[in-house]
């Protein structure tokens, strides 16, 4: 089974009797009573991550991706515990030192406070995030209307392309990979929309695991479809530039995950709204699909011909 079937069958049904879990269903943990918004990820070395070669740019990737689900949610993160696990070998003084100054430039860019955590000693490289901030009100998945606009912030498929050249899969030249490989380990967070978000958003959540893969639970109990045209999906200059030269596809690249932008859905009549916040917060905010009927199966599109969407599935962990 995959991590959500797991979730679902195991551990949703004891999670009842408290409203703040959302059935398991969401990114955050909300008590609207107390204002507080928790969520937590772990990182393990090979998967999340595939070293430990650059300490510095693996505990950016951790923290930014860890804050990006409270950021999609409408709410700025506070407060971060973070517990490691790892050995001498790896977390010698000089590593630990420079994750240090790490986790200090990102507090300073986000303005975060680290406020404990734990250590223990092991073989493997694994990380645990717990994020804590403070509204009185999140954008919840499950709650897009039909005909609703679906949006992304930012670009789509940098970080894989930046993951593949990592695993020596991809060669490119020394300018455009050092581009990719910090949209990896460093993704550019929407964090300034975050406290607009209410304003237009019906439904929202961050691009971890897959576009597709994300689109698709932010709708799963609605009675929904959605229907998403890859021409329409914003890549970067540098990523047009590689697939011009390379001659692949853009479709290769941009359902992969790890891009931690927002993904969300607004109603038409606030097309113009959005746009103008993009612009005045230099933002770029693009419509890429819309909500249909559920009697429509999910579908993606290039040039108004439908692709096979269980090609496009992105990442999950299976059991």
């Amino acid at each position: 089974m995959d991590e959500f079937e797991l979730i679902k069958k195991y551990f949703q049904k004891i999670s009842k009797n408290n409203n703040g879990a959302k059935e398991l269903n969401e990114d955050v943990f909300f008590d609207r009573k107390k204002g507080l918004v928790v969520s937590i990820d772990t990182y393990n070395e090979g998967i999340h991550f595939p070293n430990f070669k650059y300490p510095n740019l693996v505990i950016k990737k951790i923290i930014r991706s860890s804050i990006s689900d409270l950021i999609a949610k409408g709410v700025e993160p506070k407060y971060y515990f973070i517990s490691a696990c790892g050995c001498k070998k790896k977390f010698t003084k000089k590593n630990l030192m420079i994750m240090s100054n790490s986790l200090r430039q990102e507090q300073k860019k986000y303005n975060l406070k680290l406020s404990g955590g734990d250590t223990t000693n092991f073989n493997k490289i694994s990380f645990s995030v717990t994020t804590v901030g403070f509204a009185k009100r999140i954008v919840e998945r499950n709650k897009s209307k039909l005909y609703d606009d679906i949006y992304i912030t930012g670009n789509i498929g940098d970080s894989f392309l930046g993951l593949n050249i990592i695993n020596k899969k991809k060669k490119i030249n020394s300018k455009l990979k050092k581009y990719f490989i910090k949209k990896y380990y460093c993704p550019d967070l929407p964090h300034k929309i975050s406290k607009e978000i209410h304003k237009f958003a019906n439904s929202s959540i961050d691009v971890s695991d897959g576009l597709i893969s994300d689109m698709s639970k932010l709708i799963n109990k609605q009675n929904l479809s959605f229907e998403i045209d890859i021409n329409k999906i914003p890549i970067s200059n540098a990523l047009k530039l590689y697939l011009k030269k390379s001659k692949e596809l853009k479709q290769k690249f941009i359902f992969n995950g790890d891009d931690y932008q927002i993904l969300f859905t607004s109603s038409k009549k606030n097309r113009s709204m959005i746009k103008s916040l993009g612009k005045r917060m230099n933002q770029k905010i693009t419509i890429i699909g819309n909500i249909n009927n559920s009697f429509k199966n999910n579908s993606i599109k290039l040039s108004n011909k439908p692709l096979n969407l269980s090609k496009f599935q992105g990442y999950s962990h299976k059991f």
